[in-house]
């Protein structure tokens, strides 16, 4: 017998291995096998198939045989192997890069998972009776603490003498660890360990919890349920604070009611925290929670439940959750389905998470609903062409007003020296009104760190990075700078290196310079920053929401992270402290970004009880852009954008593919931008554009070109992708590019 294998490694395709006789019986597609690679290798790989005939089998060749069958049964499903093999294809990613992007960890290594255990007591043998009990305890009349303490274990164990209890049960009676230990060394007790689990049962599952809809939301629902029987994939585009969460709870309830299961995707970790607790609330233990910053360990408990009997009937995760074991899928949420954090970059697979979320759904008749209040240009133009179906949701609960967005000219202001640091005097007023309140107010300002760069006064010498072609960034609070492209970090100079000044100042505002000034300015405001230097762990994220949630804070400091759906009722008044870093963002997608983001954090603002305030800081007042934000009129957004796409041939009117090289040789990496474009010339013509150097042409050492190609939307994609194969395969083929890096990025963002 004959096996093709998926190992964790960044090559093309299978690896065929024959199977020993012994072995014949073990092997399932889907199951994993310990074999043997190269010289001195062993890895873990995945069974793909399983081949019935020698067909295809080289007959010259002296295949490997696998070491061991490490599963009983598969722990991948077939569902899941065909949606590894469209990501791989589709992607154009090795299949290894899928398998290792899609397991967890514990399941890949050879020394695998190790089930979480405790150390239990009992009874030891000699002593299992009534009788021999009460000689124990006249045994031990002479060492007091001894005897209460086995008294103690009797009662803690009782009725069941041979049941165990932790250590840390008979601990907290007041007993000492030496006491437990000398009754374990004299032979009355008896440690062992004893398997738990990791995961949070959620307790019991109370769906009368879940509220009834307003007018507006049943009337969404039902269209929703309607547009399912005939789509399946619709967009329910629903303005923030909508209501959409409870339409997608009523949405779960069916499908559980069906005995189906639910995924239910986030774009961001943070999400998942606010919508843990409300979910956990009425499905109780029928919810489970799949991200990368639980640990390791617990992802592998999740997987292992979802394959058992009684898997989780909800999954709630980020963007991996598309990788689980799913039985009877029949329902996919994808909320914010706006959001570029779908969208996976480094490493591979550069997979969004909605397409394969869509694509799972369709290989598992399940239906799929794109909720956002900001629809990425694609996904409307599916709708409005009726590929997809759609919903509206116009008008906020109970019909609290969206919020009023008031524009503020700093470009004006700054000439006149009106501005407090980044802040206009409005913006400063409308805080302070609001926390004297008793309220909540959040700023915004998409930069991390404390100021994006260093600069000497008298050279105009910046600090780079020596790996990236990057200024690096200041981090006060570290006394560091740091790239944030490869995360080096350097000390921070006492003087110019080019010219010995020691005037060296900070330019330009991130997250940590706004959270000083604002200390200064409003010394009694209870101040939280919301950032990737603050929320590194799961903690973090779930500490910094439900301080603010509880009004423990009351102003709420942060990046894009705060843009993305979170629910605070307090909240009253919201900064964009500078609309223009993101407008100026030289891509064609910068002004969809831009919306998205203003329109997004705006929504933060009055949720519940009264209509919210926006102070939106801007030196271009006059775009379009920044109007339509303000009137909150997406379809004229679209419309516009729509018109320029076409004009210009971009997406959703153009298939995109980025293709990128990578060298430590700045000139080599140049002559294989031009001998790659030259030969994609041959087969594409005028699609290819470049190569062009990134505004970022270094990072990690490695010099970087990239080509742009665009395809029209009635191109055969599987051969475009053969030839750009074939293309990789010919530039690697010659012997100055044989180090080469080249990669693909299929429908970029």
């Amino acid at each position: 017998m004959y096996i093709n294998v998926i190992l964790p490694l960044p090559l093309d395709g299978v690896f065929t291995y024959s199977v020993p006789k012994a072995l014949d019986s073990d092997v399932r597609v889907g199951a994993r096998v310990l074999v043997p690679f190269g010289r001195n290798k062993t890895y873990v790989g995945v069974i793909e198939t399983i081949l019935l005939t020698n067909e295809g089998l080289q007959p010259e060749v002296n295949y490997k045989e696998i070491l061991q069958v490490l599963d009983v049964s598969p722990i991948l499903l077939d569902s899941q192997l065909r949606l590894w093999k469209w990501i791989a294809d589709y992607y154009m990613s090795p299949l290894g890069d899928v398998y290792k992007a899609a397991l967890p960890a514990g399941l890949k290594a050879e020394d695998g998972y190790r089930p979480k255990t405790e150390l239990h007591i009992r009874v030891t043998q000699k002593f299992r009776s009534e009788q021999a009990l009460h000689v124990a305890i006249d045994m031990l009349r002479r060492a007091p603490s001894q005897q209460k303490a086995f008294v103690d274990f009797l009662d803690l164990a009782s009725p069941d003498y041979v049941a165990g209890v932790t250590r840390d049960e008979l601990m907290n009676q007041g007993h000492t660890s030496s006491t437990i230990t000398t009754l374990v060394k004299r032979g009355f007790l008896e440690t062992y360990e004893q398997e738990v689990g990791r995961l949070n049962h959620g307790g019991e599952p109370h769906p009368e919890r879940i509220k009834p809809l307003s007018v507006p939301q049943q009337d969404a629902y039902n269209q929703i349920l309607l547009s399912f029987m005939k789509k399946s994939v619709t967009l329910l585009h629903g303005v923030t604070s909508s209501g959409k969460t409870e339409i997608y709870i009523h949405l779960i309830q069916q499908a559980l009611e069906k005995r189906q299961q639910v995924l239910y995707l986030l774009p961001e970790i943070a999400l998942t925290v606010q919508m843990m607790d409300r979910l956990q609330r009425i499905f109780g233990n029928r919810l489970g929670i799949y991200h990368s910053k639980y640990s390791d360990a617990e992802r592998v408990e999740i997987w292992q439940k979802q394959l058992s009997s009684h898997p989780y009937d909800v999954i709630l995760g980020a963007r991996s959750a598309v990788f689980l074991p799913f039985q009877h899928l029949g329902l996919v949420i994808v909320d914010e389905e706006h959001e570029t954090s779908y969208k996976q970059q480094d490493p591979q697979p550069r997979y969004h998470a909605r397409s394969a979320a869509i694509m799972l759904a369709q290989m598992m008749k399940a239906s799929v609903l794109l909720g956002t209040a900001t629809p990425c240009i694609e996904t409307f133009q599916n709708a409005q062409t009726n590929k997809y179906g759609l919903v509206a949701l116009t008008e906020r609960y109970q019909s609290i007003e969206l919020p009023e967005i008031q524009v503020v000219d700093i470009k004006d202001l700054q000439h006149r020296k009106m501005m407090s640091g980044p802040f206009s005097p409005l913006l400063l007023l409308k805080v302070r009104e609001a926390l004297e309140r008793g309220e909540q107010a959040i700023l915004f300002q998409n930069r991390r760190g404390y100021a994006p760069m260093v600069e000497c006064k008298k050279c105009g010498w910046v600090p780079r990075c020596q790996n990236c072609d990057v200024s690096l960034t200041y981090h006060r609070h570290l006394n560091q700078l740091t790239c944030h492209y490869c995360g080096s970090t350097y000390r921070v100079p006492s003087e110019c290196p080019a010219c010995g000044s020691s005037d060296l100042t900070s330019r330009g505002y991130g997250t940590e310079k706004i959270e000083d000034q604002v200390r200064d300015i409003f010394p009694e405001a209870r101040i939280a920053r919301m950032d990737l230097d603050t929320t590194r762990s799961r903690q973090a994220y779930e500490r910094i929401i439900s301080d603010f949630s509880a009004a423990r804070t009351n102003l709420l400091i942060g990046t894009q992270m705060i843009s993305k759906g979170l629910d605070f009722d307090k909240v009253s008044v919201v900064g964009i402290l500078n609309a223009d870093t993101m407008l100026n963002y030289p891509d064609f997608r910068a002004y969809e970004h831009a919306f998205m983001m203003m329109a997004q954090v705006s929504g933060r603002a009055g949720r519940k009880g009264h209509r919210g305030l926006v102070i939106l800081q801007t030196k271009s007042p006059d775009l379009s852009v920044i109007r339509q934000v303000v009137t909150n009129d997406y379809e004229a957004f679209f419309r516009s954008v729509l018109a320029e796409r076409r004009q210009f041939l971009y997406p959703p009117f153009c298939r995109l593919v980025y293709v990128f090289m990578k060298h430590r040789s700045d000139s080599l990496v140049d002559g294989a931008g031009h001998d790659m474009g030259r030969l994609l010339r041959q087969w594409f013509g005028a699609r290819v554009l470049g190569p062009d150097r990134p505004a970022v042409a270094k990072v990690k050492s490695l010099a970087i070109r990239k080509l742009v190609l665009k395809f029209e939307l009635g191109l055969n994609m599987t051969d475009v992708r053969k030839y750009l194969a074939l293309a990789r395969q010919q530039m690697l083929q010659d012997k100055r590019y044989s180090s080469l890096q080249i990669y693909f990025d299929i429908d970029p963002l």
